[in-house]
């Protein structure tokens, strides 16, 4: 009897469900190929079955080095369909880090796109695990759009329509694992299950605000913590994907016409490639973009919503399933003005409905004072935090210390349960025994009218220890020396804050996430100071 209500949790029931009731409706969009949700369920059951077929058993990894093409989508729903789990490999890494994910991943089969063969051909045959490598040819690809060996219609050829139940004996299982971005060390296998990435996705679904007229349009890399579930939240709700190959903001602003779309996600650094880009109007619709990966400046917010965009604050890491909290609007910021507005949107805010609080604790794990004043770390816990690390229970024990996730994030709790980021424990400066929040600096850097973007880090100095520094992309066609930012971030925030000096440069060290490499910038800064270099 208990069976009766105790159904497993898994996103493939979402697909089953859109195929069901949404058939014809319109499920991927990619240049001139179009997928009905119908034609969606079924490629899904083909490639399970043809995966099976090439000697694919329950608990095996599958890897996929594919940039947001359809079939990376069908990856979400037709490995986990086959019994296996996903492995979406990051597009951007070099040879060896992506041999090291798949040794360390254990991966029995390699689905990769023919312009990323290259990447892997090197280190092909010395593979550890991997037993085929399969090549999807796209003719949208750069380059001669040739594969080599088996290619992804081979792999299509093994399969059969022979239905497949969209169900699993354990919630808990393994769905898929994600590699960290591993800017300061070696990258780790993040586990997420079939019940988190379930109740992650109602999560996405809510808060983003999508309805079955959602046209989503794959601006986030889905190799990223697995696209923040989206994949199976757009599926949910009977939704549009718009695939994307590219990154770029002439093709975002053609697809936003060409295929009216309402959603979209990504790091700061997207939105600001957004409304940046020659090609930006005033919208004559409202697009939501939801923005994370690292905090927004109220001034990006600012910008993005006076052209028609409504902006979406959430927060979380690889090992949350990427979202966990949302800055949750509240409607009397209504009769804020912009500038306060922003700044509040700016916040990390609060748990999203699938999860628990965001607390700040201090070194005994104790809750901080709720006075917006106070740092601690950031922890959390509950459904939509990973399983572990993949094979390395060291750090799962380290990361889960005191029954809780520590983020290694730091920041202050406002009194009305909000939380704000000040910084990455490794990245706070520590300036004549006062802790500087990068952050804060970076905010008050950006607000500078001529600075695209800003990374501010900890460098030496005689007198304090170390002080801020601030590295700074300008806007194009726009000018501002050093000196006149510095004097602009001082009218912004305390003085013994504001950089020690500023370098105009043309661009950021930068993970494919948007992320930016800090330690590439403080290594740099602290060559020849080995005895005093930090973290």
């Amino acid at each position: 009897m208990s069976d009766v209500w105790n159904t497993p949790l898994t996103p493939l029931a979402f697909l089953r469900r859109s195929a069901e009731v949404f058939p014809d409706r319109t499920a991927i969009v990619y240049g001139e190929r179009r997928r009905s949700y119908a034609g969606f369920a079924a490629e899904v059951t083909r490639v399970a079955h043809a995966l099976r077929g090439s000697g694919v058993r329950p608990g095996d990894r599958v890897a996929y080095l594919l940039p947001n093409v359809p079939e990376m989508l069908v990856a979400h729903f037709a490995v986990p369909l086959a019994g296996a789990v996903l492995v979406a490999v990051n597009t951007r890494l070099a040879t060896e880090e992506v041999r090291a994910i798949l040794d360390h991943s254990g991966a029995k089969v390699l689905v990769v796109d023919a312009a990323l063969h290259p990447t892997v051909a090197p280190v092909a045959a010395e593979l550890k695990t991997v037993e085929e490598i399969i090549t999807v040819v796209d003719p949208m690809a750069p380059g001669d759009g040739t594969g080599s060996g088996v290619t992804y219609d081979d792999l299509l050829a093994r399969g059969t329509d022979e239905p497949l139940a969209w169900t699993v004996a354990d919630e808990t299982s393994c769905i898929s694992i994600n590699y960290t971005s591993g800017t300061t060390g070696r990258p780790k296998g993040v586990q997420y299950s079939h019940r988190g990435a379930y109740l992650n996705s109602f999560g996405e679904v809510l808060h983003s605000g999508h309805t079955f007229d959602s046209v989503y349009l794959w601006t986030l890399p889905m190799f990223h913590c697995n696209g923040w579930c989206t994949p199976w939240a757009v599926t949910a709700i009977g939704g549009t994907h718009v695939c994307l190959r590219e990154v770029r903001g002439d093709v975002i602003w053609g697809l936003i016409s060409e295929h009216g779309v309402t959603h979209l996600n990504g790091a700061p650094t997207v939105v600001t490639t957004i409304v940046r880009a020659p090609e930006a109007v005033p919208l004559e619709r409202r697009i939501t973009i939801t923005t994370a990966g690292a905090p927004p400046s109220p001034t990006t917010i600012g910008q993005a919503e006076r052209m028609g965009f409504r902006i979406v604050h959430v927060y979380g890491l690889t090992e949350t399933y990427g979202p966990y909290s949302v800055n949750q609007y509240q409607r009397e910021w209504d009769a804020l003005e912009p500038d306060q507005r922003a700044t509040r949107q700016a916040r990390q805010g609060v748990g999203m409905v699938c999860a628990e609080r965001l607390r700040v604790v201090d070194p005994d794990m104790a809750d901080v004072p709720a006075d917006g004043v106070t740092m601690g770390e950031v922890v959390m816990r509950g459904n939509n935090v990973m399983l572990g690390y993949y094979d390395d229970p060291a750090a799962t024990e380290a990361a889960f210390a005191g029954g809780w996730f520590h983020s290694g994030d730091l920041g202050v709790m406002h009194p009305d349960g909000y939380v704000e980021l000040r910084d990455r424990a490794k990245d706070v400066v520590v300036s004549g025994g006062e802790n500087i929040s990068t952050i804060e600096v970076e905010q008050a850097v950006v607000s500078h009218p001529a600075v695209l973007e800003a990374a501010v880090v900890g460098v030496p100095d005689e007198q304090w220890g170390e002080r801020p520094k601030a590295f700074v992309v300008l806007v194009d066609g726009e000018a501002a020396t050093p000196e006149e930012i510095i004097s602009h971030v001082r009218s912004k925030i305390a003085r013994y804050k504001a950089p020690k000096a500023v370098e105009i440069v043309e661009a950021l060290p930068k993970t494919s996430t948007g992320k930016v490499q800090k330690f590439e910038l403080r290594e740099r800064e602290w060559a020849g100071e080995s005895s005093r270099v930090r973290g």
